[in-house]
């Protein structure tokens, strides 16, 4: 890709309205979860976005509103009663020609393992999935997810003390929702060319290796070359197949998986911290503590005390 054809990547909510000059107001800064109508956004229709990647997942819930989205060359159209999602990674546009009732979430996967469930791949494997197609809903079944969304937004804005938590738990039901109406019998719907293939499949050994690294199944984190190994290919061709697909070094990739399973440990297990950096691969505790300090801002000390208060 030439320079002048680079879109911007953006690993959050906030960054991305900030570039597109679009109000902050609602976005609450020091969590990975945000929940806003986008009427209250969107002023000046008919809206179009250049295209960007975003490396969060991201929830549209359509009550009344007109338009499309893309998700990498894949086009859909939005009208009442769409509810979609996507997930890091891909390259997304969207545009609205009206827009009356639309309910956006967004969140990391940090914050799904935190504060829905640490396996939460295991339980919902659709979040996984390269693309999956939005559905239409009847006003009657569009309103059991509006109920939900609404409950959701109000503890967003409320100030109590347990409120990632009640917002974690009512998006579980949420998840569940989803699972009930559109997976129940879940099969990838598109699995595009063989690269999508290649990334799907690294996606589930990355989310599986570090599954097994915290459980204690095994002992030394994946390199490279082990990745590339499961799926017989020559290290630098599935490098660059990741790059190329998701706009992230696949050495970004497990850096944050590194880094979010190392806060599911510290929010969720007693276990030591050099226990715990011997699970995650690192043969030092300073280097696990310089590590995840680099990532996150705060050492691992820190960031357990600061989980623990509420």
């Amino acid at each position: 890709m030439k320079e002048t054809e680079k879109k911007p990547v953006f690993n959050s909510l906030l960054t991305q309205y900030l570039h597109f000059g679009l109000p902050v107001d609602q976005i609450d800064e020091k969590t990975d979860f945000t929940i806003h109508n986008l009427q209250d956004i969107h002023l000046d229709l008919p809206f179009k976005s250049p295209v960007y990647r975003a490396n969060f997942f991201s929830f549209v819930f359509v009550k009344e509103a007109y338009g499309k989205y893309t998700t990498d060359d894949l086009i859909f159209n939005t009208i009442p009663g769409t509810i979609y999602f996507t997930n890091p990674g891909h390259y997304k546009s969207h545009e609205w020609e009206q827009l009356s009732e639309v309910c956006l979430i967004t969140l990391s996967e940090s914050f799904l393992k935190e504060n829905v469930h640490p396996d939460v791949f295991e339980e919902f494997p659709f979040l996984l999935a390269e693309t999956v197609l939005p559905r239409v809903l009847s006003p009657e079944s569009f309103s059991e997810f509006e109920q939900l969304y609404l409950q959701i937004r109000k503890e967003y804005f409320g100030s109590s003390p347990y409120r990632n938590r009640m917002i974690g738990n009512l998006f579980v039901v949420l998840l569940l929702k989803i699972k009930e109406y559109f997976w129940k019998d879940y099969n990838p719907i598109y699995e595009g060319n063989r690269s999508s293939q290649i990334v799907k499949s690294f996606k589930q050994t990355l989310e599986k290796h570090y599954r097994d690294l915290s459980t204690g199944k095994v002992i030394q984190a994946f390199r490279v070359q082990e990745y590339a190994d499961a799926q017989n290919l020559h290290p630098n061709y599935l490098s660059n197949v990741v790059k190329s697909k998701t706009g992230k070094a696949i050495g970004t990739w497990i850096a944050e998986k590194t880094i979010a399973e190392a806060k599911s440990l510290l929010q969720h297990s007693a276990i030591s911290i050099k226990e715990m950096a011997f699970l995650l691969g690192f043969s030092e505790y300073a280097h696990f503590s310089n590590y995840f300090k680099k990532h996150t801002g705060l050492s691992p000390v820190s960031y357990r005390k600061e989980q623990h208060r509420v």
